[in-house]
């Protein structure tokens, strides 16, 4: 699933290319790419149509344009969702479900493989953030983002490092890749329990955490398949300076002791057995 700094590179390619634009038709081919819009395509269609795009907008994965008046279009890639920028003659994609045409001529794609993303419309509070959305913590990249009231909160958790790390209500954005990454660089164990970890280590993480993330956004984000592109359909080149996520069997940049795989929350935690090691009364 797309995290943080690739959900920001598809945020920037949109408010290069369709912040300013004004909507002309929308075509939705899949409805299944509105189950969250309740309403159904009837509804949605005719709400967007001659609506302008004031700003792209994003809180850890989710994304979303802010329309004129006091509404946005959320949109959240799932696992395999695309925003293509394309011209309105270039040949459809594959997987091709929401279209919306733009004043320039151009069109937004919305190309989704396993369905598991999609669009809906949605008010927006006092800053502009879909009140659907409202649970979700702010990203370590957001400049409003409390580092002592994370600090205070993730200690109270009771529960393995990593899976507060993953909770989109503590910090958002942070999927099991740059969970992973951070952790190896600190270094911690997945299972370190968050109640027993020093302040100078909760220091340590989030500075890794956005050291990670700002590292993957300089490089397009991490693509291991053609799921993930930007909006010209781009991939992103982080996978090439992943020391830990998907490096089973290899050397440990660090100490060259083969890097470990285990089974976590169905996926894969991957860690240095010699530089994490497994705490005697973990969390997991």
């Amino acid at each position: 699933m797309p995290e943080l700094p690739e959900v920001e590179v598809v945020r920037r390619g949109l408010d290069t290319h369709v912040v300013g634009r004004t909507i002309v038709a929308v075509t939705v081919l899949d409805v299944r790419s509105l189950k969250r819009h309740l309403p159904g395509a009837a509804d949605f269609v005719p709400r967007l149509v001659g609506r302008r795009v004031d700003a792209a907008r994003r809180r850890g994965k989710y994304l979303w344009l802010v329309l004129d008046g006091q509404e946005a279009l959320l949109c959240h890639l799932g696992m395999s969702g695309q925003m293509l920028i394309s011209d309105a003659d270039a040949p459809p994609p594959r997987h091709l479900r929401i279209v919306l045409d733009l004043d320039d001529g151009r069109q937004l794609r919305f190309v989704d493989q396993r369905i598991f993303g999609g669009m809906m419309l949605a008010d927006v509070d006092e800053e502009q953030v879909p009140v659907t959305i409202g649970h979700i913590a702010r990203d370590p990249l957001d400049p409003r983002f409390d580092r002592g009231l994370f600090a205070t909160r993730l200690r109270r958790r009771r529960t393995g490092v990593k899976r507060a790390l993953l909770d989109q209500t503590l910090i958002s954005g942070v999927g099991n890749i740059y969970a992973d990454e951070s952790l190896w660089r600190v270094p911690l164990h997945y299972a370190r329990a968050t109640e027993n970890l020093r302040a100078k280590e909760v220091d340590a993480l989030l500075g890794h955490v956005v050291d990670v993330m700002g590292e993957a956004l300089e490089q397009g984000g991490t693509s291991f398949d053609a799921l993930y592109v930007n909006v010209n359909g781009q991939s992103g080149y982080f996978d090439r300076s992943l020391a830990a996520y998907g490096q089973e069997g290899e050397p440990c940049p660090r100490c060259g002791t083969p890097i470990r795989r285990d089974a976590f929350m169905n996926r894969s935690s991957f860690t240095c057995p010699r530089c994490q090691p497994r705490p005697r009364n973990g969390r997991f």
